[in-house]
């Protein structure tokens, strides 16, 4: 077995909604049947019990080495605790090949759990060992470090049960939700509100008591130093105990509390300096240590956070106890599990010598040894709630405090004996703000209620009712995707928003081109919806990125399907007729969200079979009412679109608008059929998004279709009393509609202009001049600058192919290069003649056409 090709599908595919690895598997003769390997089946289980069942549901067909590896890779990852159950295997077209597809959770994760699953399969083969323990061990570790930390995932959790989107940024904690103008970004617990300033503030600890001095906050007394030296001054000066912090630190790290003697001192001065060269030492207030957690203008959370200790029972040491104490599985490393394990390290020996213990000191049953004073959980710490027990005179300090230093989400430290008293009362105070806190002793205490502190954020982020999201308008089919996809814009433009889009020639903000090339994937679209001067977009989606990373997005507003055709690249990547390649453009149209709709082409038997598939309404438009598709729409009373003599009927039960063909120019009166396909299909997608008819109107009365807007679409030029076409047509269906079009046309003399993509099947090259051979008097055949691995001349073999028995065509010249072919038929027009010349390097093609018709 061989793994030759993997990729990650990052957004709703064509297997399902679910992130998943892709992996392309070659299986040998013997492996295509797992009773062609005696033994293999026990043995697998043998070395992975969890493996499942190897049988898909429904699946009727022999089990091969594939669906083992299918199997393993999903419950690997089941077993490291990753919430996955979505897997699936497809043969192809090729005997022996298979397309196994497992969910992910984390991508790194998935990877490697394929990885492990090609061993495991390799070890149970050969009757090798495979160390199960270590592997499902290693994925587990992969997946803490790849998630996000319990804060982070919090927020995420709770945005995605208010149905807002989020993204990644990094591998770290920078996340956005939403998209386009609506979008908001957090970094761990900080939210994008919380100025540069603010964080500053915090960070500065005398400048954060001057500032709560001054409005009456009551703090403990201190000042800044630069040396030991003139720290244990400080601290002589303030009167025994103090705390010592980094001048700038945060979220506790090298803060040390409760200190009384030099010795310890000088510990725990060093270990502050290595987090700020300035060490703040101020008066230690006695009392318990609160941390209360603002958010917005609310108090949160409170909770009381204990100091990592060991209570002896008269038989361990203190170092065994701490052993002990680690072992709860609760305990971790990192900040994955809701304790972390006890640092038993210089501090803590340094603690234990002040309460006149060592690390082999065997405690009396009962008595508790305090291993640090600062009561971090990061440090081994616990936490209980006491949000209900918090006076509301405290949490009022608390939320002004909190607001002076200007932090959105902010962790203030508070000591006093008891959170249910005022603080001047009990002689408490408040020593510390911190920005992006740590939200696990919130979310999952050590011992109380545990408090929803995601939504409170995703509620100061968002509205009620708001979702941060704004349209979204896929468009995919065969022909007519780009200028559908422009046109749609325009439309929506009207109303004043501002536009993203992506297309085959680009990716567009503000009707200003970004990015250049062919820009109709997952990538371009991720990109666009991170831009936050976008209050709508458009994105053409070829199939080719569905079939490498899936969807860009998590789901549309609006699907459309302008049909599905021959020669769309069939024949790759395992897609060899309409069907399969149907099944691909159909994906858009399951990721339709409830309340969105679908645009169909009724004049299409693939397409008008995706209806069922979608979770929304759907909206039918044809140039014939009288399909059957469209009368049953019809007859339900739901949207259809059609043509009647003259105009564009839009019908929803008895309401009618009629929009005529003068008022479409990109029609050109009615002239042209896909055109006119083009422009229902827009005009549904308009009104599937509320845009009132008479905006619809205006937008397609003034959307100019010509080089600059929609290069390579039909444009149409003059020269010497000549009509030249130039289009991007490359398939057989796409040449069909153009004959069609420039059929209206009229001319004395009708020549073409035509290469041929090496990527598409033999049959399909030459049926494209199969069809100009009946509507031409003359072909002008090229070869273009890249033949896509065929080899030179293979191509215009094949269209001269297509030429043979030709009703029309007499006259065939081979040309070598499309600017010398071009310069061909251009000396050949005469006045009154029709050239359609179909480009392969569109804009350089164009441009040269412009040329040579300004050179007269």
């Amino acid at each position: 077995m061989e793994i030759s090709r993997i990729r990650a599908l990052r957004g709703p595919n064509l297997w399902s909604r679910h992130t998943a690895i892709q992996a392309l598997v070659s299986c040998a003769e013997n492996e295509l049947a797992l009773s062609h390997l005696p033994g293999f089946e026990a043995r697998i289980r043998a070395r992975f019990p969890h493996i499942g069942a190897m049988r898909p549901i429904g699946y009727e067909g022999e089990i091969s080495v594939a669906h083992a590896l299918q199997f393993a890779a999903l419950n690997l990852q089941a077993q490291a605790g990753c919430p996955v159950s979505f897997s699936r295997s497809a043969p192809t077209t090729e005997p022996g090949i298979y397309q196994v597809v497992v969910e992910y959770t984390e991508e790194a994760v998935g990877r490697r759990a394929f990885e492990l699953a090609q061993t495991l399969c390799e070890a149970a083969r050969a009757d090798q060992p495979f160390d199960l323990d270590a592997a499902v061990a290693e994925l587990r570790e992969l997946d803490e470090d790849e998630r996000l930390g319990p804060s982070t995932g919090s927020i995420v959790h709770a945005a995605v049960a208010r149905d807002i989107p989020y993204r990644r940024l990094t591998r770290g904690s920078l996340v956005q939700f939403g998209w386009g103008s609506k979008q908001r970004r957090i970094q761990a617990a900080e939210i994008d509100t919380t100025s540069a300033i603010a964080e500053s503030i915090a960070q500065d600890k005398e400048l954060t008591k001057q500032l709560w001095e001054s409005a009456g906050v009551p703090v403990p007394v201190g000042r800044v130093v630069d040396n030991v030296e003139d720290g244990w001054q400080a601290a002589l000066e303030i009167g025994l105990p103090v705390v010592t912090k980094p001048f700038d630190g945060n979220q506790g790290k090298g803060v040390t509390v409760n200190i009384v003697s030099r010795d310890h001192f000088d510990i725990v001065f060093a270990v502050a300096q290595e987090y700020s060269k300035h060490v703040m030492v101020e008066k230690f207030i006695t009392g318990n240590d609160f941390r209360m957690l603002v958010v917005g203008d609310k108090l949160i959370a409170a909770a009381r956070r204990e100091p990592p200790t060991v209570i002896g029972d008269g038989v361990h040491t203190v170092s065994e106890l701490v052993e002990i104490v680690n072992s709860d599985p609760r305990r971790g490393t990192g900040h994955a599990t809701s304790l972390t394990k006890i640092r038993f390290d210089n501090i803590a020996h340094a603690r234990l010598a002040v309460q006149g213990y060592t690390a082999d000191s065997v405690l009396p049953k009962g008595a508790r040894a305090v291993l640090r004073n600062n009561a971090n959980l990061s440090t081994g710490g616990t936490a209980t709630d006491v949000t209900d027990d918090v006076h509301p005179e405290v949490a009022a300090r608390v939320i002004a405090a909190a607001q002076m230093v200007g932090i959105d989400i902010c962790g203030v430290d508070v000591v006093c004996e008891n959170v249910g008293r005022p603080l001047e009362e009990q002689g408490g105070g408040m020593v510390e703000a911190n920005a992006a806190p740590g939200l696990r002793m919130h979310l999952d205490p050590s011992y109380g209620k545990g408090r929803d502190v995601g939504t409170a954020v995703i509620e100061t982020m968002f509205a009620p009712g708001e979702d941060g999201r704004i349209p979204i308008v896929a468009v995919a089919g065969t022909n007519g995707k780009t200028t559908t996809v422009r046109l749609i814009s325009h439309l929506i433009e009207q109303t004043g928003k501002r536009m993203g889009m992506t297309t085959t020639d680009g990716v567009y903000v503000h009707n200003r081109r970004i990015d250049t090339g062919d820009c109709s994937g997952p990538k371009s679209a991720k990109n666009v919806l991170m831009h936050p001067e976008v209050d709508a977009v458009v994105f053409e989606t070829a199939r080719g990125g569905v079939l490498r990373e899936g969807l860009g997005f998590d789901r549309c507003n609006v699907a459309v399907i302008t049909n599905i055709g021959m020669g769309d690249h069939l024949g790759l990547n395992y897609i060899t007729t309409t069907e399969e390649l149907a099944v691909v453009k159909r994906v858009i149209v399951q990721n339709v969200g409830a309340g969105g709709t679908a645009v169909l082409n009724a004049a299409d038997p693939s397409v008008v079979k995706m209806a069922s598939a979608c979770p929304g309404h759907v909206i039918f438009f044809a140039i014939d009412p009288h399909l059957p598709a469209m009368m049953t729409h019809r007859a339900q009373g739901k949207r259809v679109l059609y043509r009647d003599g003259q105009v564009i009927v839009a019908a929803e039960g008895t309401l009618v608008e009629r929009l005529d063909f003068s008022g479409i120019p990109l029609t050109r009166n009615g002239a042209i059929g896909f055109q006119i396909e083009n422009a229902m299909a827009a005009i549904g997608a308009a009104w599937a998004l509320g845009i009132d008819w008479n905006t619809i109107r205006l937008g397609l009365a003034n959307f100019i279709s010509d080089v600059g807007t929609a290069p390579g679409r039909f444009n149409v030029f003059d020269y010497r009393g000549a009509t030249l076409v130039a289009d991007y047509g490359h398939n057989p269906d796409a040449i069909q509609a153009l004959v069609q079009a420039v059929d209206a046309l009229p001319a004395k003399q009708r020549w073409v202009v035509i290469s041929g993509a090496g990527d598409r099947r033999d049959e399909d090259i030459r049926r494209q001049t199969e069809i100009l051979g009946k509507a031409f008097d003359g072909a002008i055949l090229y070869q273009d600058a890249c033949q896509r691995g065929r080899a030179d001349g293979e191509v215009l073999g094949l269209l001269r192919q297509g030429l043979i028995g030709a009703t029309r065509t007499k006259s065939i010249e081979e040309i070598h290069g499309e600017f010398l072919a071009i310069d061909t038929a251009l000396s050949k027009l005469q006045p009154g003649d029709l050239c359609l010349i179909l480009v392969d390097q569109v804009e350089e093609a164009l441009a040269h056409i412009t040329r040579q018709i300004a050179a007269g």
